[in-house]
């Protein structure tokens, strides 16, 4: 199974770099792993070309969840991601990238700050930990 993440985020911005941070945990495994930086629709050529069958989008996201918490979203829901905040709207970018999936999943971890500065909040930091052993064993979506 060929998977993908596509990480969104400000590092600059406190928990908005919660997506990069993703990404880089996940270097040395066996997924594709891009940080997007803020602007997702960057790798929709690279998402295209590699047609993976999961594909996983990771941003901070407001939920109205405890800081650190992170949920599998639907699609429908990406109006709660920052990335809507970035570049373009997420929806567009996700019908854009979406047919050259089998899975598209959007994951959203509540932060807890996000003003100007570089690092994470203990909360977020902790939980990330968390979702990067996820994603390497698989164990995210079932």
């Amino acid at each position: 199974m060929k998977r993908m993440l596509l990480s969104v985020g400000n590092r600059l911005s406190h928990d908005d770099g919660v997506g990069p941070v993703v990404a880089e945990g996940l270097v040395d495994s066996d997924w594709i792993a891009i940080d997007c930086g803020t602007a997702l629709e960057n790798a929709a050529g690279i998402v295209s070309r590699e047609q993976p069958d999961l594909l996983v989008i990771v941003d901070a996201a407001i939920m109205g969840k405890e800081p650190g918490d992170f949920l599998r979203l639907p699609i429908g829901a990406n109006d709660r991601m920052l990335a809507s905040t970035h570049g373009l709207p997420l929806s567009f970018v996700l019908g854009n990238i979406e047919s050259a999936t089998k899975e598209t999943v959007l994951i959203g971890i509540e932060p807890a700050d996000l003003s100007f500065g570089e690092g994470l909040s203990p909360a977020v930091d902790t939980s990330v930990r968390v979702l990067i052993e996820h994603l390497r064993h698989a164990t995210i979506w079932t």
